[in-house]
């Protein structure tokens, strides 16, 4: 019998210190892989193999209040709240009212995996999507994991993704194009091809385009192009593209990744919703300014569908604390918006998840709130409700 699930977070961490998983990694890599280290000024510190450190920051903020907490302080993993084993992540659950979450790689791990030996970096993403794994089958209804893909050769991604598959993960977690490119192409047409057939979602955390270098490869490239005027340039250039999925979107709208893959869709987590109506919209306007200039320079086909269009349709949205955003979720589409605590992250309410919600929700149908905070991250995931 399916569970029955009132509140799921679509955006939460698997923030547990390095040594509850640098035990799988090979023995020949294991002195290379990160370590928990006490201070001599008291907490611990992840430490990399290259010297760098990770202690906490705003990543373990759940606990506690605005006036006490201090992102420049090292904490105790033992005593800290989202940082232990299954039975303490579903307790805490339990205090914030959530029936299930879907757990993103925290800090923790990410920034310790910092090692130039391949075969090494290789096993440690390996050995992380083992625990992860594991973790999750605790309470397969409850945990749901994001696995890690590694950095490097497409082909090592897919092959990643089908040992995700066999392990039990939920979802595959992309940092990156898959060919390694800063903009879509067609090299990592195979990756979406495996992705769909493995039926694994896709998840993007924040955003994974920031638009530093190009942001495209254009069919042709004009002499004499002016960077100013590029066109992928005009059209996200209403949203911030480093902490939100706006330039991504954008990429693959051009590259015709979804007349290629119709079946793709793509979830963009912890990006707020409030700016993305006013985003579509000046997109759109934008378009139809600049396209017929584009294709004849830049050698950018007519869409079949507005811009808008082709990311309403394929792309989902995390939100944590947008009131503004849930007074224009329509505009949006309210099947395509997925509440997520980002917990233990700073911008967490736990343990008060649920008197936030009922803020933000207020006066919104009991049936779209109920697919706000629950029946959309389950319907992308495949879970049964």
């Amino acid at each position: 019998m399916a569970r029955t699930y009132r509140l799921a977070s679509g955006d939460s961490h698997l923030q547990v210190p390095a040594d509850f998983w640098t035990d799988r990694v090979p023995e020949p890599y294991r002195e290379l892989a990160p370590k928990r280290v006490k201070l001599p000024t008291g907490g611990q510190a992840i430490v990399a193999v290259d010297g760098s450190s990770y202690f906490g920051a705003t990543g373990s903020y759940a606990g506690h209040t605005p006036e006490d907490f201090d992102p420049m302080t090292a904490f105790d993993y033992e005593e800290t709240v989202g940082a232990g084993p299954p039975d303490q992540r579903l307790r805490e659950q339990d205090q914030d009212g959530v029936d299930g979450e879907l757990l993103f790689p925290g800090s923790s791990a990410t920034h310790g995996i910092r090692v130039k030996d391949n075969a090494a970096y290789l096993a440690m993403v390996r050995a992380y999507n083992e625990y992860l794994a594991d973790y999750c089958a605790a309470a397969p209804d409850r945990l749901w994991g994001v696995g890690m893909l590694p950095a490097g050769e497409i082909d090592l991604k897919i092959a990643e993704l089908r040992r995700m598959k066999q392990l039990g993960l939920r979802a595959a977690g992309l940092n990156g194009y898959p060919a390694g490119e800063p903009y879509p192409t067609p090299e990592d047409d195979p990756f979406w091809s495996a992705a769909i057939d493995l039926q694994i979602p896709l998840c993007i955390h924040t955003s994974m385009s920031r638009g530093s270098g190009p942001v495209f490869k254009y069919p042709r490239q004009p002499e004499g192009w002016n960077a100013e005027d590029d066109f992928i340039n005009r059209l996200y250039r209403h949203a911030n593209a480093s902490r939100s999925g706006s330039l991504t979107a954008c990429q693959m709208v051009f590259a015709g990744l979804w007349d290629r893959f119709p079946s793709l869709k793509i979830y963009c987590a912890e990006n707020n919703i409030g700016w993305i109506p006013f985003y579509l919209e000046q997109m759109d306007s934008e378009y139809e300014k600049n396209h017929f200039w584009a294709e004849r320079h830049f050698g950018i086909a007519r869409l079949e569908q507005r811009p808008s269009e082709y990311i309403k349709e394929h792309t989902y949205w995390g939100f944590y604390d947008d009131p503004i955003g849930i007074k224009l979720r329509h505009e949006i589409g309210v099947d395509h918006v997925m509440w997520g605590s980002d917990f233990p992250h700073v911008v967490t309410y736990w343990p008060k998840s649920r008197e936030l919600l009922d803020k933000q929700m207020a006066g919104v149908p009991a049936d779209e709130r109920r697919k706000m905070e629950a029946d959309n991250i389950l319907g992308f995931l495949g879970i049964d409700h």
